[in-house]
């Protein structure tokens, strides 16, 4: 296995953890999907063809933009690297057609239109077909939570300030916020709530799901990607109950007319520790496995399922701090300061972990426990985005690349759990590092233009080391899929309406003559130096899982 050269050892007796395999637990899934080829839910666990199914996966928002024949590159180059499951958009909206290049729907002043021809969902249709011949399944996510003004319109920008083709970016496709403005609404919170809008977002969900009903390639339906209260356009009266009722409902929606594939949510995993639920009925506890030997410490207490709560989460801290402490005392570790983020004196530490912080306390108005409890939700989702989100107040024990990492442990393992509590799969569906190599190209995803300089991030190597780590705690301890953000395509053909832009002599690559494109870069591509280290991490992470 690849052992990373400068992997500090602390890290190592940080991660010492036990992970204990869930039990595993009678199926909850209403689903009766007509043929094993379709991937179902046992448990805490994805079964296909009456296999149990854990992946490492990339994300590549951009597929359906590509031309057929580097669609068809580039899905063959991922199932080279041993990758069987791709998060994708299964959505491209537009306040008013473009000249040219891919568009599904173009939403305005409150009325829809479909786009069925060869440049809108007939791309979508190729993108499921070349799956299936790839031997891929695709997570399809059916809206962002993040959409700037004007980046539907292609009004992005990048690196130096150049401006980016339509579809660049992840956020330009079209999103919650394309909705807000062309119904006249003023709050983004008012997508989960106003009812001609809800409608009209039905209408495509179920639309979508329906057209590809009966493809084994798809692996389920993402109701949004990143879905909260606030966004590009800030909220009003925004209440966790408000999004989880969402969820309940567009998922009813989509089962109503797909029996065959899963739903999940496709947020960022944020708890609120202590809130009121809208479904506060837990699955009961599973039976105990069989009796440990004499002596043993394993599986000698029962899961006892029960919500998050506030003291849990202050404890569990207090207890991972002494740890940290006890492993740090003859050993000193480096790293660099991420954006800024993580330089608080060690007073305002203190300060800090008296709260629980936004990931905990309900700030982005996200309850995935309640979510994931939602009758027609198989599966749950979260994220980690340390350069975009705060977590946690830092560990003054660590340094800030070692609190990086170990957060993002924490943050996996806390997860983990969730899934043995509540019965279902939970999926790390996006994870992120900015490189200095990358830091030019960072754009937000609630952002337009990328403004960032290079020091404040880490090198390619600390993404690797990083990587790696997360994917080992994810798969060991309990996640049934991790899908690395996002992946770098090279050997493309830049041609206008696609987002593929030419090779500059940075990014280390070299293309075929008459290829010369790269895949779209919002800050987190591996495309460059790097690259291989990345691929081959989630190559070996399916070797040793998969």
């Amino acid at each position: 296995m690849y052992v990373p050269a400068l992997w500090p050892a602390v890290l190592g007796a940080l991660l010492a953890f036990a992970h204990a395999k869930p039990t595993r637990t009678v199926s909850l899934s209403r689903r009766a999907p007509e043929s094993p080829a379709f991937v179902s839910v046992e448990g805490s666990d994805f079964v296909v063809n009456g296999a149990p199914l854990k992946f490492v996966g990339t994300n590549a928002y951009w597929l359906h933009t590509l031309s057929e024949t580097d669609l068809d590159k580039t899905l063959a180059d991922i199932a080279a690297a041993d990758i069987k499951v791709v998060r994708t958009w299964a959505f491209n909206n537009v306040r008013e057609i473009p000249n040219e290049g891919t568009w599904f729907q173009m939403i305005k002043n409150g009325n829809i239109t479909l786009n069925e021809g060869p440049n809108g969902l007939q791309k979508l249709d190729k993108l499921v077909e070349l799956a299936e011949k790839h031997g891929i399944y695709l997570i399809l996510s059916l809206t962002n939570n993040w959409n700037p003004e004007g980046a539907d319109e292609g009004t992005t920008t990048g690196a130096n300030n150049t401006p980016l083709p339509r579809n660049s970016l992840s956020n330009d496709y079209g999103g919650m916020d394309t909705y807000i403005r062309e119904f006249g609404l003023d709050t983004h919170d008012l997508f989960y709530t106003d009812n001609s809008l809800v409608s009209a977002f039905k209408d495509y969900a179920s639309h979508i799901a329906k057209r590809y009903c009966k493809s084994t390639s798809v692996f389920s339906w993402e109701l949004a990607n990143d879905p909260r209260c606030n966004s590009t356009i800030p909220s009003g009266s925004c209440n966790p109950k408000d999004i989880t009722r969402w969820h309940a409902d567009i998922s009813e929606t989509i089962r109503s007319v797909d029996t065959n594939h899963l739903i999940s949510s496709g947020a960022g995993g944020f708890y609120c520790a202590d809130c009121p639920k809208l479904f506060p009925q837990l699955p009961p506890a599973p039976p105990p496995q069989v009796s440990p030997a004499p002596g043993s410490t394993a599986n000698r207490r029962r899961s006892t399922r029960r919500f998050l709560t506030k003291a849990k989460v202050l404890r569990d801290r207090l207890e991972a701090r002494k740890k940290t402490r006890n492993a740090k005392r003859n050993v000193s570790g480096g790293g660099v300061a991420i954006r800024g983020r993580w330089a608080a004196t060690a007073t305002r530490r203190q300060e800090d972990f008296n709260d629980v912080g936004p990931g905990f306390d309900g700030t982005y108005g996200v309850d995935s426990e309640d979510i994931l409890n939602s009758p027609n939700m198989d599966f749950g989702s979260v994220q980690y985005f340390p350069d975009q989100n705060n977590y946690a107040p830092a560990d003054p024990n660590l340094s800030p690349f070692e609190n990086i990492v170990q957060q993002g442990n924490e943050w996996i393992q806390q997860h983990a759990q969730t899934a043995q509590d509540f019965g279902k799969p939970v999926t790390l569906d996006a994870f992120g590092l900015v490189t200095q190599q990358n830091a030019p190209s960072f754009v937000p995803f609630n952002a337009a233009s990328a403004p960032f300089g290079t020091d404040a991030f880490v090198t390619n190597e600390q993404q690797t080391q990083a990587y790696e780590s997360w994917i080992d705690t994810g798969l060991s301890g309990g996640l049934s899929g991790v899908v690395q953000y996002q992946w770098g395509q090279e050997g493309l053909t830049p041609s206008a309406g696609t987002p593929i832009t030419t090779t500059t002599g940075s990014t280390g690559i070299d293309t075929p003559t008459g290829a010369t494109g790269v895949s779209p870069n919002d800050g987190y591509s591996i495309n460059g130096v790097g690259r291989q280290d990345v691929v081959d991490v989630i190559a070996e992470g399916n070797q040793r899982f998969g």
